[in-house]
């Protein structure tokens, strides 16, 4: 056998905890590449060679998108959570328990439908059959009416 042309590899197996926690920061494979100092290409590579550099990516990723699907998810159904209302009368400094509630948040529930159920929450229907209820009748009556 001959012996392995070009540069020897910057991968060492110390970089999948760092990469773990670089996705718990919200890095991505472009910012990842940046900081250990390689291309996008490379670290492709490392994720084909290595498969604890790719599940150290996917355990850190996955976190957070679930923790973000979980925010979004809180925002489009609304929530309430426990907090205190600080104030002060007179120099006395009073803590009270509060309940904070947040209403559902059409924008996220726009948003989660959408991406959940595209077939039936997406703003253009293409390709229907003529059922498409409303459009279909306001194509009608724009025909209908004379030149």
């Amino acid at each position: 056998m001959g012996k392995k042309t070009g540069r020897p590899s910057k991968y060492s197996q110390e970089l999948d905890e760092q990469a773990e926690r670089l996705c718990r920061l919200g890095a991505t494979d472009k910012d990842i590449a940046q900081f250990f100092g390689v291309t996008e290409t490379t670290l492709n590579n490392w994720k084909l060679r290595h498969p604890s550099f790719l599940e150290s990516l996917k355990r850190g990723k996955d976190e957070v998108d679930s923790q973000v699907e979980q925010s979004l998810f809180r925002r489009a159904t609304g929530y309430s959570h426990d907090d205190v209302h600080i104030s002060s009368y007179q120099g006395a400094v009073t803590l009270t328990p509060i309940i904070k509630h947040y209403p559902p948040d059409p924008t996220a529930m726009i948003f989660w439908l959408k991406n959940r159920q595209p077939d039936r929450w997406r703003d253009k229907r293409e390709g229907t059959d003529g059922d498409d209820g409303l459009h279909d009748a306001l194509k009608k009556l724009i025909e209908g009416l004379p030149g």
